[in-house]
């Protein structure tokens, strides 16, 4: 098992790791609309999944792998109101990648975040 970490994306905020890889599959961390530098975006749904697609990006790349390998996310939202236009920039990152995904709305995410998104690649 093999924790991965990056400085492209935000450190965790509690006692857990960016992403851990085992037996050729990386399973990431949710990651949230902070910036590398631990700064919280502001209360938009389209700049906050833009980062967070961002940051699980660069977690990805850390773990030498990509968008383009994610088996699995799951989506979590503060508003299901927000699903469509999450949607819309997931598919735009995602492109015609089409991995597995449950997308569930919560009540309250950390940071007072509208939107979280975790994954599990290929490495």
């Amino acid at each position: 098992m093999e924790y991965i970490q990056t400085n492209d994306a935000p450190a965790a905020i509690g006692p857990y790791s960016q992403a851990v890889k085992h037996n050729g599959l990386v399973y990431t961390s949710g990651q949230i609309a902070l910036t590398s530098e631990g700064i919280m975006l502001e209360n938009d749904v389209v700049i906050q999944t833009t980062q967070v697609l961002k940051n699980l990006t660069a977690v990805l790349k850390e773990a030498n792998s990509s968008l383009d390998k994610v088996i699995k996310t799951t989506i979590f939202l503060a508003s299901m109101d927000d699903f469509v236009v999450v949607n819309e920039i997931y598919e735009k990152a995602f492109g015609t990648h089409k991995p597995a995904r449950a997308t569930v709305a919560v009540k309250t995410l950390p940071k007072n975040a509208l939107v979280e998104i975790d994954a599990i690649a290929i490495c």
